[in-house]
């Protein structure tokens, strides 16, 4: 794959990582649409590397939080640390149950299907539409077990490509009646052991496939996602405190009916 191709789709899965659009269906359509080649294993996990530095670098006191947190866990020492390690690694396990399901039964695949992910585009974001009318309640990010599964039973149908894991987590929190920014964090922190899950599960069948890799197109590609994925945080958060997020839900929309569109 030629490397312009590459940094435009490590631009594409850093952009849309962690803004409420699914950036599984933009790196699954955007090969298909414009006709390239698929990227290959060792570049979605490149891409990846680039997504989770970007968040680990942004929220870098959430993540000594979340090491100092691991560390109390594992000592069986009470602290708010440990708390907001166990609230992200337990709401996780949703998503990695409802993955290596998928995985074993090879449905992964069929959900791949070009109109499922449209469909999926234009549902959820109506669900968003809706659940972002709702009366805020809460400033603060979710810090009961109760908000937490719910968030965390939400984000386990982004594996629908289309739905975006943002765009549930979002959905779920701004449900429970958080604020657009409270809800945008919460999905961006819980957006780390997800992206590790992922890229995980990435790993292994690479290495199960006996695959290599060539170093350079993996940096670069690893380059590009983390400066794409750092701008968008940045700006999604600024977006979040001001207005709505009914342009998100009009891009998946006229994404949704273009897709199908392209499919008649």
């Amino acid at each position: 794959m030629l490397i312009i191709h590459l940094i435009i789709l490590a631009i594409v899965q850093g952009l849309t990582e962690f803004i409420p659009v699914s950036s599984s269906a933009h790196l699954i359509l955007a090969p298909v649409i414009l006709g390239w080649e698929d990227q290959g294993t060792a570049i979605d996990i490149a891409a990846h590397i680039g997504s989770l530095g970007a968040v680990l670098i942004y929220f870098r006191q959430e993540t000594a939080m979340l090491f100092r947190g691991g560390i109390d866990t594992l000592a069986f020492k009470q602290s708010d640390d440990r708390k907001l390690f166990l609230f992200l690694a337990v709401g996780t396990i949703p998503l990695v149950l409802t993955g290596v399901v998928l995985a074993l039964t090879g449905a992964s695949d069929v959900l791949r299907d070009p109109k499922i992910i449209a469909a999926a585009s234009i549902i959820f974001g109506i669900v968003l539409y809706i659940a972002d009318r709702r009366p805020t309640e809460n400033e603060k990010l979710p810090s009961t077990w109760k908000s937490v599964m719910t968030i965390g039973v939400a984000q386990a149908i982004a594996t629908i490509p289309g739905t975006s894991r943002s765009g549930i987590t979002i959905t779920a929190a701004r449900w429970l009646g958080f604020t657009r920014e409270a809800a945008a964090r919460f999905s961006m922190l819980m957006a780390i052991p997800a992206i590790i899950a992922s890229g995980a599960y990435i790993g292994v069948d690479f290495v199960k496939e006996g695959g290599t890799a060539e170093l350079m197109p993996m940096f670069v590609v690893a380059l590009f996602s983390f400066v794409a994925a750092y701008l968008a945080i940045v700006l999604f958060l600024r977006f979040a405190q001001k207005i709505s997020f009914t342009p998100f839900v009009i891009y998946r929309i006229v994404l949704g009916l273009l897709i199908f569109t392209m499919l008649s």
